[in-house]
């Protein structure tokens, strides 16, 4: 066989390769995703309940609720008055069993990472884990009165904008889009809860 066959032969086995690489990509929802909701301390059922119906709308995924964890005061710290989310994701590890299966965690206490003043929520995609707080969500850490649907809202964003980064996608420009960094409460309440089309193409 001439170099020049074997270099057919050769391309003919790459470009299989790269097809069969990308055929074989699952899209949202072709393979049924499962997502563990884990709350730390005490979490309304509403919130978990409207998490776990709308969660399943967007993702189609198999969603589940999964035992209340006592409060993380091993992450909290006093000097700032607020809890470290990534120490939260570490620790979130020990409860991992499926290396698979995507877990959010849910908390009601302010969050911080050492390069921001606080965090809606963090994600570490390569073990699939991401953790939200609904402290800031609230109207009433404002001084405002409550706004339970507004709220559940917010809280949507935040878990799905999570998850999101744990399906591998990055902030997104587009200001109405679930991926799009909220810098504060003004631009969680501008977006959508689902992801814009440019978002949505990477996924599918």
């Amino acid at each position: 066989m001439g170099k020049k066959d074997l270099w057919k032969v050769r391309r003919s086995f790459i470009l299989f390769g790269v097809y069969f690489f990308f055929v074989s990509l699952p899209t949202l929802g072709e393979t049924k995703m499962e997502i563990e909701i884990i709350p730390f301390g005490q979490i309304e059922s509403a919130v978990l309940d409207h998490l776990k119906v709308n969660l399943t709308e967007v993702f189609k995924a198999q969603i589940s609720i999964g035992e209340t964890q006592a409060s993380p005061e091993y992450a909290y710290n006093q000097k700032r008055g607020q809890y470290y989310s990534s120490l939260i994701l570490r620790n979130l590890l020990k409860l991992k069993e499926n290396k698979e299966k995507k877990i959010l965690a849910i908390i009601d206490q302010d969050l911080y990472v050492l390069e921001l003043n606080f965090v809606f929520g963090e994600a570490d995609p390569l073990d699939n884990i991401c953790l939200i707080s609904i402290t800031r969500l609230h109207q009433s850490y404002y001084g405002l009165a409550e706004n339970e649907d507004l709220f559940l809202k917010r809280t949507l964003k935040e878990a799905v904008h999570e998850l999101g980064h744990l399906l591998g996608l990055r902030h997104c420009l587009d200001p109405g889009c679930v991926m799009h960094f909220s810098n504060s409460l003004a631009d969680t309440d501008r977006k959508d809860y689902r992801f814009c089309k440019n978002c949505r193409k990477f996924l599918s």
